[in-house]
C-alpha cells in the first residue's frame, strides 16, 4: 500500500511543528520519496542525529518489507 506525501509531512510535522518540510515523490509510485526537513531543533546535532529524529517521527512506516514507505532520501539541516 502506497503512502501519500501529505501523510509523510503530517507525521514529520507532529515531531517538528515549525519545520520547513518539502516532500517529493521521486519515482511517481508513492513508495520512493525525497524529503527536506529544515528545523531549528537540528542546530548542534550531526546529520545522523538529525536523520534519526526524522525517521523516529515516521513511526514505523519504513519498517521492513511491510512498511508503507519503501525509500526516503532525506536531507536535514538547521536554518541558515
Amino acid at each position: 500500500m502506497a503512502i501519500a506525501p501529505e501523510e509523510i509531512e503530517t507525521l514529520i510535522r507532529t515531531q517538528f511543528p515549525d519545520a520547513q518540510i518539502t516532500i517529493t515523490d521521486i519515482a511517481g509510485d508513492g513508495n520512493h520519496y525525497a524529503a527536506e526537513v529544515i528545523d531549528e531543533s537540528f542546530r548542534g546535532m550531526n546529520r545522523v542525529q538529525q536523520q534519526r529524529a526524522v525517521y523516529a517521527a515516521l513511526k514505523g512506516k519504513m519498517d521492513g518489507s511491510h512498511g508503507e514507505l519503501h525509500a526516503l532520501a532525506l536531507t536535514t539541516r538547521a536554518p541558515d
